[in-house]
């Protein structure tokens, strides 16, 4: 048997989604086996994720950088034998760049993760349909191949962020409940009709406090415009720092997101998540951390029963683009309302 290892390199660099996965599963290894200590291999901009996680250091990866490219990543090796000494690699994210990287640290001991794309395969080419293994217990099976057993069942979250008074003003002084809304993904498969998710808002802003999430100036602009149409609603994208927003999102009431990387992060702040599927289904194993099942609200799969099309929802037939169209706003406020 070998030595239980005493310091584990864990490589996940992308995306927003993947990364914010691996949280609940390094707090639950950190809490369960608190001598370990963790260095987390990823982007700069992730590093916020894993704040307040003991024994846990973020080595920043840049990758669209100075560690580009075959020499970039052994410069990036090299810097990391220079600081460190790993007893053993878990590789999160098991992707060319990864496996470069393992072949330059020195470290005797890796475990790659198991992706499960055959079975992935099966599920969105239709010949199977059942529930995958989870993102997270995929994480966590690295970890026990390398001596953790890993208990997922009881999560330990973090206490809400205290609101700094800047933050207190850009949601208002008012007692209303909050909700946050993130109304978009990265493949337009995924994401719920903006006319429909416009009716959401106004009912929910009627008796809520409705905050809106997302990223880059197109999206800016639409939540920009959802502000100003209704009451009770407020538009922080793009003016606060990723600490600032898990701040915030630690204070919601509930989130509301897409299969998509806020969903993720709520989840791992504790947060109650709804989420709205539409080409990509839970089944694939990436519904948001400790969520219950009906939490998900999913395309109707008789009008549609080619889903899930793809894991990722960067596939799918042309006229299924819109299939979350099947879900009704009043579906989602109730269930909303009845969570909070």
């Amino acid at each position: 048997m070998p030595k239980e290892p005493k310091h584990i390199l864990v490589i996940r660099l992308s995306a927003m989604g993947d990364v914010a996965m691996t949280v609940p599963v390094l707090r639950a290894l950190t809490h369960q086996y608190p001598k370990v200590k963790i260095t987390v291999l990823t982007r700069a901009f992730f590093k916020p994720f894993f704040r307040g996680l003991k024994n846990v250091s973020v080595f920043e990866a840049d990758v669209k950088g100075k560690h580009k490219g075959i020499y970039g990543l052994y410069k990036l090796a090299s810097q990391l034998n220079k600081e460190n000494h790993f007893d053993a690699i878990a590789d999160l994210h098991s992707v060319l760049r990864s496996k470069i990287l393992k072949k330059f640290i020195r470290c005797k001991r890796f475990v790659s993760i198991d992706k499960g794309r055959k079975e992935k395969r099966l599920l969105t080419s239709g010949k199977l349909f059942k529930q995958l293994k989870t993102t997270h217990q995929r994480y966590a099976d690295v970890f026990e191949t390398l001596g953790f057993p890993l208990n997922l069942l009881t999560p330990v979250f973090p206490k809400k962020a205290l609101l700094t008074p800047k933050l207190q003003i850009i949601l208002g002084e008012d007692s209303k409940k909050r909700i946050g809304i993130a109304p978009f993904a990265a493949h337009e498969g995924k994401m719920y009709p903006l006319d429909l998710m416009k009716q959401v808002i106004k009912v929910l802003s009627k008796d809520y406090k409705v905050v809106l999430f997302g990223g880059g100036k197109h999206e800016i602009a639409l939540l920009n415009e959802l502000e100003n149409e209704f009451k009770n609603t407020v538009n922080i994208a793009g003016k606060l720092t990723l600490d600032e927003e898990m701040d915030i999102i630690s204070n919601l009431d509930a989130m509301l997101s897409m299969d998509s990387g806020n969903a993720h992060i709520a989840a791992m702040l504790g947060v109650k998540v709804i989420t709205i599927w539409g080409v990509t289904h839970p089944y694939a194993g990436f519904a948001p951390f400790n969520q219950p099942e009906d939490y998900a609200l999913l395309a109707d799969r008789n009008k549609y029963p080619k889903i899930p099309t793809s894991v990722y929802g960067n596939k799918y037939p042309e006229y299924y683009k819109e299939a979350s169209r099947s879900i009704t706003p009043e579906t989602i406020v109730k269930k909303i309302v009845s969570i909070i």
